[in-house]
Formats: structure tokens, sequence, C-alpha cells
């Protein structure tokens, strides 16, 4: 990292700052090796040793078949966007926080592993638990990122 100032090496600090971000961009290699990017809905879930993200989809598509031929992805979120503008000097420059890193996704397709899963996600989004209806579990893709590798920055 080049700004080693702003670098966050803290892992709970780490694990804080994906908990306010609200989408996560996964990053693909697509059949001509470019890269393709998809914001999506996630879940979180640390433990002492391990940071798992969580995410579903509709069962068809090119992301779903990137990640199928190739499961390594790599990931990025950020929040806290604030622009500040020195008026005196003229210059401006914006506050951020964010985290990017790497892993693996894998598809989750036992029934109760994937309702936790879905719970998670969910739940990160509401402020008490939120009973989604199961009915759409049978359509909905479930998918996990197991988080290898993660650095992270802010600028405040």
């Amino acid at each position: 990292m080049r700004r080693k100032d702003r670098e966050v090496s803290d892992r709970a600090e780490i694990i804080e700052i994906m908990k306010t971000c609200d989408v996560c961009r996964l990053g693909m290699v697509d059949e001509e090796g470019f890269a393709y990017m998809v914001p999506l809905n996630f879940g979180l879930e640390a433990n002492d040793e391990h940071i798992t993200l969580y995410f579903h989809s509709a069962k068809d598509g090119h992301k779903i078949d990137l990640m199928k031929r190739k499961p390594d992805v790599a990931f990025e979120m950020d929040c806290g966007h604030e622009l500040v503008f020195n008026e005196a000097t003229g210059h401006c420059t914006m506050n951020f926080q964010s985290v990017m890193g790497r892993g693996k996704i894998s598809f989750i397709d036992d029934p109760e592993e994937k309702f936790r899963a879905m719970t998670i996600l969910t739940d990160g989004y509401h402020e008490t638990h939120f009973q989604f209806n199961p009915k759409a579990m049978p359509v909905t893709a479930v998918y996990k990122l197991d988080v290898e590798t993660m650095t992270a920055k802010r600028k405040a």
C-alpha cells in the first residue's frame, strides 16, 4: 500500500468498516480476459480466524457462469464518503473508508446452510430480525466468499 498512513491494519477496525458498507463489488475475469464487476448486497460473518461474505442472486446469469468457471474473485467495498473543500486554497479531497481483498466463491446447496446464510445476509440490512419468505429459496442462488486476503484504507 502506497499510503501507509491511511492503512487500517487492525482486524477489528476492518470488520467495523465492512459492517458500515452496504454494497460489496465482486470482481471476476470473463472469457475474454476482461474484468467483470458486479455490486451486490452481502452478509458478513467474522470469527477470530475467518471472514465469510454471503451473497444471493438469481440462479442463472453471467456472474454465476463466471464464478462457476473460475471461483477465484476479488472484492471491494467502500463507505464514509465525504467531500472536503478548502475554500482558501481551492483544494478538495474525499474522505472515505474501503476494504479490498480476494478469496474463493463456493455455492451453498444444503438447505439449512442456505437458510442460515440468507438470514445473516438479510439481518445485516435490518435493525431487527427479518423473516424473509422461504418460498424464494428454491429459485435463489446463495454463495459465499471465504476471504483469503484483504487490505483496508481510511482517509479522514
